[in-house]
């Protein structure tokens, strides 16, 4: 049977219930994480609160810190479990419009999408934080300077740094796209290569907690590995050709 034909505004009044579903998605997820916000957050605390020394803790500087500290840590955990439903709303949305083989293709990306980021922010949390905490930490002997680090501080540091760490682990997944766009191949990646690792271990430096050397090769070493999984990736999977030196060729810009 031939599929019914929508007009703009039908798509437009589908479009919104799936922005409503995905909405009561995230409440219900940020309803079910809100329970367990004091775990969470003792969990998220736990790489500096191990390290901090005797007599150092976190603390509320304002009487509901704590409380709003909480909440946030709900929502963000709650989106984080709301976010398979969102995608499937979204996707049973899209996926009327798009061909056979791009149907195939959103699965395995959207998994890839989730994997590498949660290998990049638990790499944040069980390999970066400890060693740059612990610099943090360290620079304080002997100053007579205790360390009390604030509940709302320290959250937005935390979820700021394991997003960053979630976000730049998906390097080679970005590459591969672009390879797959023609827009690059693994012969410019290569070429780029030493450009590549001044950029990797510029963002290091500024992702890592510390401004130690350690922690910047901690976070930049992996960063290289996955550049190189990237080529590799692109060279395998992407277009035989890149998109612009495609133009330029019929044109006759090139030989």
């Amino acid at each position: 049977m031939k599929p019914k034909t929508m007009t703009f505004v039908e798509h437009l009044e589908e479009l919104r219930w799936v922005f409503i579903k995905s909405l009561l998605a995230v409440l219900a997820g940020t309803a079910v994480c809100l329970g367990f916000s004091p775990k969470i957050y003792a969990w998220l605390q736990a790489p500096l609160a191990k390290i901090l020394p005797e007599g150092s803790h976190f603390i509320a500087t304002t009487p509901f810190e704590s409380y709003a500290a909480y909440f946030k840590v709900a929502l963000v955990f709650g989106f984080l479990l709301a976010t398979p439903f969102v995608f499937f709303f979204f996707w049973n949305f899209l996926r009327h419009g798009l061909e056979d083989h791009e149907r195939r293709g959103v699965i395995p990306i959207a998994l890839a999408t989730s994997a590498l980021f949660v290998g990049g922010a638990l790499f944040g949390y069980f390999v970066v934080f400890p060693t740059g905490f612990r610099f943090v930490v360290g620079i304080l002997e002997g100053t007579g300077i205790v360390f009390y680090p604030r509940m709302s501080d320290y959250l937005s540091f935390s979820l700021r740094l394991l997003i960053a760490f979630g976000v730049i682990f998906e390097l080679p997944l970005f590459l591969l796209i672009l390879g797959k766009l023609g827009l690059v191949n693994a012969k410019q990646l290569g070429k780029a290569r030493k450009y590549a690792i001044i950029l990797i271990f510029l963002v290091a430096g500024i992702l890592t907690p510390g401004p130690d050397v350690l922690s910047q090769i901690l976070m930049a070493l992996p960063l290289l590995v996955l550049f190189e999984v990237g080529i590799v990736l692109v060279r395998v999977f992407g277009a035989k050709q890149p998109k612009l030196a495609t133009e330029e060729n019929s044109t006759g810009v090139l030989p």
